[in-house]
Parts: C-alpha cells; sequence; structure tokens
C-alpha cells in the first residue's frame, strides 16, 4: 500500500520584525504507513505542533512536498483542501474542542451532521471509550479526562484515515491519560493511521515509530524505542 502521509523537505518560518523571519522546520521528511502509530517529540519551540499543522493542512509549508492521502497539498483549492481533511482526518487537542450547549451524543455526531452524511454509531463510540452512560449530559459536568474521550469517541465515530493528536494527555493524570493512548493506540490498525505530538516520552514510546526533532531539524528517528532511548536521542540528539 501507497503510504498514507508521504513529505520530503518541509520548511516553515515565521516573520518577526519587518524583513526578519525565524525558520521552525528546516527540510523535514516523514512518511507515514497506514496502520502505523507515529510520535513526533521533542522541546519546547522544537517545531513540534508547527509540523503537525504543515502536515494536515491547517498551515501552508514554506518549501518541501506533503501529500497526504495521495493528494500533494501544495496548490490544492482551499474548497478540496477543506473536503480532505474533512474526509480523511480526525483530530483531538489538549483543548477538547467541545460543543458546551450540546450534549454529549450531539457533539459526537456534529461532524456527520456537518457534512450532511448518514450519522455514525455514536452509541458504539461512546461505547468503545466507557462513556455510554452520559451520552446525554453536557460536556462541562464531565472531568477532563472524560471530555478527552468524548473528543476521541467524536474521531472514532467519523472513522478517518488518519487521526492527528496534539498533546492529547497534557492536561490529565496519568490514569487518564493511559486510558487515552490505550485508545489511540488502537487506532492505528488496517489502513488507518495515528500521529501523535507529545512532550511525554513514556507516551511516545507507544508508537511504532518516534521521529525527535530538535531547533527545527529531525536528530533521530527510532523504531519500537524505549522511553529511555528516545530520552538518550533527546537528551544526545544525535542521528540514528
Amino acid at each position: 500500500m501507497p503510504p498514507l502521509l508521504h513529505a520530503t523537505g518541509v520548511t516553515k518560518s515565521y516573520p518577526v520584525d519587518r524583513g526578519t523571519t525565524v525558520p521552525v522546520l528546516r527540510g523535514i521528511d516523514v512518511r507515514l504507513e497506514p496502520g502505523e502509530m507515529l510520535s513526533i517529540v521533542g522541546p519546547s519551540g522544537s517545531g513540534k505542533s508547527t509540523l503537525l499543522y504543515c502536515l494536515a493542512g491547517l498551515e501552508a509549508a514554506d518549501g518541501g512536498e506533503i501529500s497526504l492521502a495521495g493528494a500533494r497539498l501544495a496548490g490544492l483549492p482551499a474548497a478540496r483542501l477543506a473536503r480532505l481533511r474533512r474526509d480523511t482526518l480526525g483530530f483531538v487537542f489538549q483543548s477538547y474542542n467541545l460543543i458546551p450547549s450540546l450534549p454529549v451524543r450531539e457533539n459526537v455526531a456534529l461532524p456527520a451532521r456537518l457534512a450532511k452524511r448518514r450519522l455514525p454509531d455514536v452509541a458504539g463510540a461512546l461505547a468503545q471509550v466507557g462513556l455510554a452512560a452520559h451520552a446525554h449530559k453536557r460536556p462541562g459536568s464531565l472531568s477532563g479526562g472524560e471530555q478527552q474521550r468524548v473528543a476521541i469517541a467524536r474521531v472514532l465515530a467519523a472513522g478517518p484515515q488518519l487521526v492527528f493528536a496534539d498533546e492529547p494527555t497534557g492536561a490529565l493524570d496519568s490514569v487518564t491519560g493511559g486510558q487515552v493512548l490505550d485508545l489511540l493506540r488502537g487506532y492505528a490498525s488496517g489502513s488507518r493511521s495515528v500521529v501523535l505530538v507529545t512532550h511525554d516520552l513514556a507516551a511516545a514510546a507507544r508508537a511504532d515509530r518516534t521521529i525527535v526533532l530538535r531547533d527545527g531539524a529531525v536528530v533521530a528517528e527510532l523504531r519500537g524505542a524505549s522511553g529511555g532511548e528516545i530520552l538518550a536521542a533527546f537528551e544526545g540528539g544525535v542521528r540514528a
């Protein structure tokens, strides 16, 4: 099967003063196969989230090429890019992005309603994350971990090919965070893949492969690495 995501030489800079820019991504290559979970780690300011946004088409890269589900993102019309994200991608962020006025079940069903698609198995998705009994509650009555699981149920119900998760356990305790990671790990199978951006090296070690960033460049790429091995690459900055 062709890669679900293929990026080569990705660069990105941001302006800081008139005529001055700061490079954030410096020629990054990423390849993601169907059924694979990839984690991206690095210190604050290393470009982790910027890379995720560029790979997902949420921000335009300055240079390089990014192909997502066989479609090249550069030059893609805005409407077609929006459809590609809607039909192919799911997102799990540290902020849960739930609608406070809607009950849990409607939050899970919302992407399908907005896309005017047939409603998914909302009850099944909520049961999968252990929240079947909370379907009629509003997000404000749930704990942070429960709200994050609602966000994941929304992804499970939609069934995208690729899930981007940006620090999804950053605000959760270790037990709840582990449950969220278990759900993401289980999702990456068959034709579906997950990209996880995290500062938690134990979380990163759950992935099939780990990319370590420093100063906007890949300094190591590890397969099946332990948290300790990722830490050594994180601290050493030696290309592997």
